[in-house]
């Protein structure tokens, strides 16, 4: 194992419904288990169609997990059983930590022009966190600090550090990172993190190069427009590049701008009960999170 990760895998994210008729692209999810650990699932919501946004994400449980919402583009309305009310803006992050249990809606608008973007990750919590109090932090664009690094680089960090820079998002049991990087044609990028912990990108403006021996694994596919570059190795929007071990990542841009989230975490090597939107060790705990929903118990705090 080098101290420079290489790519192991790229994804390419898939069109899917969700909510009350949602219209977004699946990254990643239920399938991909455990590969991700400790992360679950990753969609892109991305439309100039209201049609396919407004009817939104309507009450709906969580227990055992935390859901992270990155809008870069128009607004997303949140309420919950906690009484949080709010609406999360282009630049704002909402990092609501289910443990034993939530019931929330999320309701995306889209900007004066009809346009909405945003990112929705899960990320797991252990057994030993599952049932903790739930908790709810709204970060405005304002509180996410920005690294300026030389050759034009911009990094914000909402969690963890890089450059220098620590995120407002802290106290996570994962020890995330989460990253919104931008790096100007032909510069590149080098950041160091936990040499165990799991790492992906995930491409949300031009392409790139993802492994400093400019390779990918499983001949990724590329947008059209960049087959004109070696399409081997250049990797386009809408596209997740999943990292093999090692202490960096080493990141170049193309022919243009790249811009990608960076995100990774402690994998937590448990066994994962997946049913919808409630994630646990077991199935008897799941059973009992439906069960207690039914009855109307589910909400401890």
């Amino acid at each position: 194992m080098g101290d420079t990760r290489s790519v192991m895998k790229v994804i390419s994210a898939r069109p899917t419904l969700e909510g009350a008729g949602v219209h977004l692209k699946r990254v990643f999810g239920f399938h991909d288990v455990p590969q991700f650990d400790p992360f679950l699932l990753l969609d892109d919501f991305h439309s100039k169609t209201p049609e396919q946004y407004l009817p939104g994400f309507p009450w709906h449980p969580h227990r055992g997990i935390e859901t992270i919402t990155y809008v870069i583009e128009g607004e997303v309305e949140h309420g919950d059983s906690m009484g949080n009310k709010g609406v999360i803006c282009s630049g704002d992050v909402q990092w609501m930590t289910a443990g034993s249990g939530i019931i929330h809606q999320e309701m995306p608008k889209g900007d004066n022009q009809g346009k909405l973007w945003g990112f929705q990750l899960w990320a797991n919590l252990p057994a030993s966190h599952k049932m903790m109090d739930p908790r709810y932090r709204e970060v405005v664009a304002s509180e996410i600090p920005s690294a300026e690094l030389p050759d034009g680089i911009i990094i914000k960090v909402v969690a963890g550090t890089a450059a220098g820079i620590t995120g407002p998002v802290k106290d996570i049991v994962i020890e995330p990172e989460y990253l919104d990087v931008s790096i100007p044609a032909g510069k590149s990028f080098l950041h160091s993190i936990p040499s165990f912990h799991t790492a992906f990108a995930y491409v949300i403006e031009g392409a790139g190069y993802f492994d400093s021996r400019r390779k990918a694994a499983d001949m990724p596919i590329v947008p059209e427009s960049y087959f004109h570059m070696k399409k081997e190795c250049l990797i386009g929007p809408e596209h997740l590049v999943f990292f093999d071990m090692g202490k960096k990542v080493e990141v170049s841009a193309g022919s243009e701008k790249l811009r990608f989230l960076f995100v990774s975490g402690k994998p937590l090597k448990e066994p994962v009960a997946w049913w919808g939107p409630i994630v646990m060790n077991t199935r008897d705990e799941l059973e009992t999170a439906f069960r207690e929903f039914d009855a109307g118990t589910f909400i401890k705090k």
